[in-house]
């Protein structure tokens, strides 16, 4: 979550390599994956090609949107929904028709897109995500919780008969 410029900054320092970030190089895996004969030449590549997210879903961030999405080497603006709803509202999840919500996602949106940063948020559903990529570049489908969950469920179903 971020909630500040400084944040968002902070974020960049450690997603990118020198001389713009702090990340260090750690394995080789990443260099050998992409048929790169030394750590060197992906760390030469890696920071025009890594695509670097925030997460917006507080008070505080949304108020300071516009200088968020000014910090430079960030990708991508991902809402939080549920935790937006309940840093707005006090409860979770979004039902997604509160007047202060919707606001607040437009105000997400359009801020983003003035700065150049594409945008991504979270989806209840598939019919919902298909209402929702009118207006961001990315709309995740549910959460790895919730489809281990139906994924078992099935398994399981299966197991007793």
């Amino acid at each position: 979550m971020v909630n500040t410029a400084a944040d968002a900054r902070s974020i960049v320092s450690f997603a990118k390599f020198p001389p713009v970030g702090v990340r260090g190089q750690g394995s080789s895996f990443a260099c050998f994956e992409l048929g790169l004969a030394t750590p060197s030449e992906y760390v030469a590549k890696a920071n025009e090609s890594l695509l670097t997210m925030i997460q917006i879903e507080s008070v505080e961030a949304l108020e300071n949107i516009d200088e968020i999405c000014q910090v430079e080497g960030i990708d991508l603006v991902f809402v939080g929904p549920n935790d937006l709803t309940l840093a707005l509202l006090g409860y979770t999840p979004a039902n997604w028709s509160e007047p202060v919500f919707s606001e607040a996602i437009e105000k997400i949106v359009t801020t983003a897109k003035k700065n150049g940063k594409k945008t991504g948020i979270l989806a209840t559903d598939g019919e919902h995500a298909k209402r929702l990529k009118k207006d961001f570049d990315l709309v995740a489908i549910s959460t790895d919780v919730r489809a281990l969950q139906a994924w078992y469920g099935q398994q399981l179903e299966l197991a007793k008969m």
